[in-house]
């Protein structure tokens, strides 16, 4: 038996690699690793005296997100339809031990990380993998009650509003924003009433409202954002830099390696703000690209759970259905950030910048999307026993 035939026998199923799919997930941690490289060697060199420093750490990073993926595409999806709940439970402890002095790491003012084995894991990013897996099994559990009962709808966001209150305490608006759009969405494809949808919306924009105007240092962003040229070396001046990087890499870019932006002018260039790096060195055509690439994942995450919804394989297809929300937003918010389109906020682009937690659980989710069109296609094989013959094939 070779390699290919073991791992079908070890995941229970056929291994299906959509081309597309694997392409651009490739292509994205290839494109970011590139260019996390470029914006941080000064870095490395100043804070530690090894210019590899964050580039090795990030190859680390994908070497650990290429394994947790492995070990989540070997789960049946069955399996996390029934952890739903505890899983749910344990993001909550988590969100709640961060915020314990001495445990939690504080950076920049906030209590996002936890240290497990040298590696800095964002609870947040965990918590977003956790509330997909939770909303799907929520809404497959219960889809007529969601349906039918304004109470079905408000149910799962009564609870997930405990955990947007922890992420508030680090304070982590955006993280929260993130997990909100993923649940609505989630209960909206699932047949949520459209006009109960659109007050549950309302509520939120104007939850979201007050813990603006009530928090002085995201009123201070708030205006930063709308204003970015009033104070351009105070508030303002990370999105400055960042318009500043857009302006000079204008059609193909200064050429990879060769920014200046990222020398000290824009804060966090190799995280939150690589996507400005990108602008600067690549230009247009690499900020197209990297557009195209999350287009097409999210592309094939939405026909996924079409295909699996229309084989009744409900708890599937909101999965698919929760990552391509997942994927998109946050990828769009990040990028809305840097191009002055939407108020700051600490969100990674997914797959591309630097982090272990942010990349841990990226790989992961994108291996649960890869296992569920597995189990599909195997599903649309009537008639054949996916471990009679058991091999990894290409499908498109």
């Amino acid at each position: 038996m070779n390699i290919k035939q073991q791992l079908a026998k070890l995941a229970g199923v056929d291994i299906y690699f959509d081309k597309a799919l694997v392409f651009a997930g490739v292509a994205l941690i290839v494109i970011g690793y590139l260019m996390v490289s470029s914006a941080s060697l000064h870095l490395g060199a100043k804070l530690t005296g090894n210019v590899l420093h964050y580039p090795i750490r990030q190859l680390i990073h994908i070497a650990l997100g290429l394994i947790a993926g492995f070990v989540v595409c070997l789960v049946p999806m069955a399996m996390w339809e029934k952890a739903g709940p505890s899983l749910f439970v344990i993001g909550l402890f988590f969100l709640l031990i961060i915020l314990i002095p001495g445990v939690g790491i504080k950076v920049n003012g906030s209590m996002r990380w936890l240290s497990v084995v040298g590696v800095r894991i964002q609870v947040s990013e965990l918590v977003k993998f956790i509330v997909v897996v939770y909303m799907a099994s929520f809404v497959t559990r219960h889809h007529d009650f969601v349906k039918e009962s304004a109470y079905g709808l408000f149910k799962p966001l009564l609870l997930l509003s405990s955990a947007c209150g922890l992420l508030l305490l680090e304070p982590d608006m955006g993280s929260a924003v993130v997990i909100l759009t993923i649940a609505m969405g989630v209960l909206f494809l699932s047949g949520a009433r459209l006009q109960q949808f659109i007050i549950l919306i309302v509520a939120v924009i104007g939850v979201g409202v007050l813990a603006v105007v009530y928090s002085d240092y995201r009123s201070a962003r708030v205006t930063s954002f709308l204003h970015p040229w009033d104070d351009p070396f105070g508030k303002s001046f990370q999105l400055v830099q960042a318009l500043i990087s857009f302006g000079r890499g204008e059609w193909t870019g200064v050429g990879l390696g060769s920014g200046v932006q990222k020398l000290f002018y824009l804060p966090e260039a190799h995280t939150d703000f690589l996507f400005s790096v990108i602008a600067e060195e690549l230009g247009l055509i690499g900020v197209l690209t990297v557009i195209a690439l999350f287009a097409v994942i999210v592309w094939r995450a939405f026909a996924i759970g079409l295909m699996a919804e229309q084989l009744d394989k409900k708890f599937c297809a909101f999965i698919a259905y929760g990552l391509g929300i997942w994927f998109a937003f946050q990828s769009f918010v990040n990028m809305g950030v840097n191009m002055g389109a939407l108020p700051t906020k600490g969100l990674t682009l997914p797959f591309m910048s630097y982090g272990g937690g942010s990349m841990i659980v990226m790989c992961a989710a994108m291996a649960m999307l890869y296992r569920v069109n597995s189990e599909i296609i195997a599903l649309k094989n009537q008639g054949a026993d996916p471990l009679s013959e058991p091999e990894v094939r290409v499908y498109e």
